[in-house]
């Protein structure tokens, strides 16, 4: 059995090489990431990770296929992946001086099991001036990213708090990941011998 990674995500591979955990293949999955009608940010991210996963397992069905998808929401309210500059902006005024939540679901498929699951982190930034957001624009930082900003760069420095998963607002709560995938790929440390 093969270990698929479902994403193109940098971050995500840099964070499994962390724990050992280097897939066999990264296969990335192209879905529509459009939220349904009056979905829950948490619901988003659980059906996005499984749709992923669920495309790439129909090809690779004898191997282990892990998906993640990453939704940041002010209340109820999903913050996008900026389009452009002025998307950022919007997300980032938005999230100025405010604790917001970060949804990271997981999805685990096996020949013979699906494991979904979502990981919360609660993270408040601090009061950010014109100068903070334009010079983060600038940095191009914000491309790609949910929530336009990227936490493991530039916008650490917008970080009052954080409370949970510091893995999960990169891209891949770690803790989860190992305990869904521990069992199916064995131990990532030897056993010391």
């Amino acid at each position: 059995m093969a270990f698929i990674l479902a994403s193109a995500s940098p971050r995500r591979l840099d964070l499994l090489a962390q724990i050992g955990r280097d897939p066999d293949a990264v296969v990335p999955a192209d879905i529509d990431e459009t939220p349904l009608r009056d979905e829950a940010p948490k619901d988003l991210a659980e059906r996005l990770a499984l749709a992923k996963a669920q495309v790439i397992a129909a090809t690779h069905p004898n191997d282990i296929v892990l998906a993640a998808d990453t939704v940041v929401a002010c209340g109820q309210r999903v913050q996008p992946k900026p389009a452009n500059a002025e998307d950022a902006r919007r997300c980032l005024t938005l999230l100025s001086g405010r604790r917001h939540r970060v949804y990271g679901g997981l999805a685990v498929i096996s020949p013979n099991r699906i494991n979904v699951r979502t990981v919360m982190t609660q993270v408040t930034f601090k009061r950010l001036s014109d100068i903070d957001i334009d010079a983060y624009l600038k940095s191009g930082e914000w491309q790609g990213k949910a929530g336009g900003y990227a936490i493991q760069g530039r916008a650490a420095a917008f970080v009052k708090q954080i409370n949970g998963s510091y893995s999960n607002v990169v891209g891949l709560c770690l803790n989860a990941t190992e305990t869904m995938i521990g069992g199916l790929l064995g131990p990532v440390f030897g056993d010391g011998n």
